[in-house]
C-alpha cells in the first residue's frame, strides 16, 4: 500500500467517526486542541500525520488508536 492511500484511507475513517459522534472539524479540532485546518488536512490525506496527533484524535474521539487508524 502507498503512502498517500494510507493518508487517505486514515482520514476517511476519522471523517466516519467524527461524523458517527455528530461533531464538525471545529468540535474535532477543540477536543484535540487542534486548529480546524489540521483537521482538515488529515481528512483529506494531504498530510501525513503523526502517531501521536492520531492518538489524540483517538482520545477526543474516545476510541482506540486502531480504530482510527483502521489498520
Amino acid at each position: 500500500m502507498e503512502k498517500q492511500e494510507v493518508q487517505k484511507r486514515i482520514g476517511l475513517r476519522v471523517i466516519e467517526l467524527r461524523e458517527h459522534k455528530g461533531w464538525s472539524q471545529s468540535d474535532l479540532a477543540r477536543a484535540c486542541n487542534k486548529d480546524r485546518q489540521a483537521i482538515e488536512k488529515i481528512e483529506s490525506g494531504k498530510v501525513n500525520p503523526t502517531i501521536f496527533s492520531l492518538y489524540e484524535i483517538a482520545i477526543a474521539l474516545g476510541v482506540s488508536l486502531s480504530k482510527v487508524t483502521g489498520i
